[in-house]
């Protein structure tokens, strides 16, 4: 089977999921705080450099998780290579990624703040943590206003500014609904659509992308496309 081009449409954000081939560390053993400090660097470095809006992030000893706009449809692409190469060479191996990193396109101002929720809470799912704002590789202490400060290269999207009008305001608010989580089927959803690397939205979001987006957004029927019945031929009547 073919694989599909990239996702991509202009102004639209973008969850990305990134697998390593071998975890940084056993599913009992810390996480790797030097190796993970020193991707953080890089994620900001680079998303800089390529004009990448990042709007959440996570890094783990298993993926890499972001929520990010770029800027043109190569940003994501050099990002996500730069990081592997840097990567590869720390580790002094091969690749670091198993296979492409996979992305879903997603509709503001409905699935933004589920996505970053979903995001910013995978290492409570995983078990690395019980409470994600303690997770240091992250972008979630930044939202709920536990860190200092966020880092200097996050660039919010305005979904979350739209969580209050004054940063007190928009920290309690999210941290509520960082703590809620999601529903099971918020979760299946935002599953399927990055695994399939799909477009995560409403039917008139997934509409309007049939002129911007770089390739088809949704999955296409399965099997070969019926076929039409064969019109009957009239047959002309004898006239006496």
């Amino acid at each position: 089977m073919a694989r599909l081009p990239r996702l991509y449409a202009p102004g639209l954000p973008q969850l990305v999921l990134a697998n390593f081939i071998h975890p940084l560390a056993a599913p009992s053993q810390p996480a790797p705080a030097d190796t993970l400090n020193q991707v953080a660097t890089w994620l900001g470095e680079t998303a800089t450099r390529n004009r990448v809006a990042l709007h959440g992030w996570v890094l783990a000893s298993d993926r890499i998780l972001l929520l990010a706009t770029p800027v043109d449809g190569e940003g994501l692409p050099r990002l996500m290579q730069t990081l592997g190469r840097n990567l590869a060479a720390r580790l002094r191996g091969g690749r670091v990624f198993a296979g492409r990193y996979r992305s879903a396109l997603v509709e503001p101002g409905a699935w933004v703040l589920p996505a970053l929720v979903w995001l910013e809470t995978y290492p409570v799912r995983s078990g690395a943590t019980h409470d994600a704002e303690l997770w240091p590789w992250s972008s979630a202490a930044g939202h709920t206003g536990t860190a200092a400060t966020q880092a200097s290269w996050m660039s919010d999207h305005a979904d979350y500014w739209s969580c209050g009008n004054t940063p007190f305001d928009r920290q309690a608010n999210y941290r509520q609904r960082l703590q809620e989580g999601l529903s099971q089927e918020q979760i299946q959803r935002i599953d399927q659509a990055v695994q399939g690397q799909w477009a995560l939205g409403g039917p008139s979001f997934i509409a309007s992308l049939s002129h911007t987006a770089s390739r088809r957004v949704t999955p296409g029927q399965r099997g070969r496309p019926r076929k039409k019945p064969v019109e009957p031929v009239p047959v002309p009547t004898e006239t006496p």
